[in-house]
């Protein structure tokens, strides 16, 4: 098997729609909360900035990612030095590959050479699989924070509480 971590192109952004579809339609099924959809601009700029992601098996899209590298409306005042991972997406056919820990591998080497001091990850605060399976991956748990503002921020930031993880590299 060989897996490959590389950045999105503009011919990837019906599959990775695709996979948020499918990313929504799990969310229904196993919690009490889902995302509300996102604006095709956002992911565009994000691949034009090589901030969108795709973890390839055997030339296969399998999971989708993006990162930013400022997050002050979740981070408020520790928003410095890190490296900011969104939207995990891994495809129905590759569920239990461990993505998030390959994710992880990459982010630590991508932050080597970058300079970078945390990596950071949020979540609902009340997705309790979530919370648990995050920290088995080596993320530290680091509080909550409720949203005030979420101007700019995908529609299901509104009004929710979300918990807060980062390993310090």
């Amino acid at each position: 098997m060989q897996l490959q971590v590389q950045n999105s192109q503009a011919t990837d952004i019906d599959v990775i729609f695709e996979f948020y579809d499918l990313a929504i339609a799990h969310q229904k099924k196993v919690f009490n909360k889902h995302w509300q959809g996102f604006n095709m601009d956002m992911v565009q700029t994000e691949i034009n900035e090589n901030r969108q992601y795709k973890i390839l098996i055997d030339g296969v899209v399998a999971c989708v990612f993006a990162v930013t590298f400022n997050d002050p409306l979740i981070w408020g005042t520790r928003d410095h030095d890190a490296i900011y991972i969104h939207r995990i997406v891994t495809h129905p056919d590759f569920r239990g590959y461990a993505f998030v820990k390959e994710i992880i591998k990459w982010a630590k080497d991508y932050a080597v050479g970058n300079n970078i001091k945390f990596i950071r990850m949020d979540t609902w605060a009340d997705n309790k699989k979530l919370l648990g399976y995050y920290t088995d991956c080596g993320f530290n748990y680091v509080g909550v924070v409720t949203m005030e503002k979420t101007d700019g921020l995908p529609k299901h930031y509104e009004g929710i509480s979300l918990s807060l993880f980062e390993i310090v590299l």
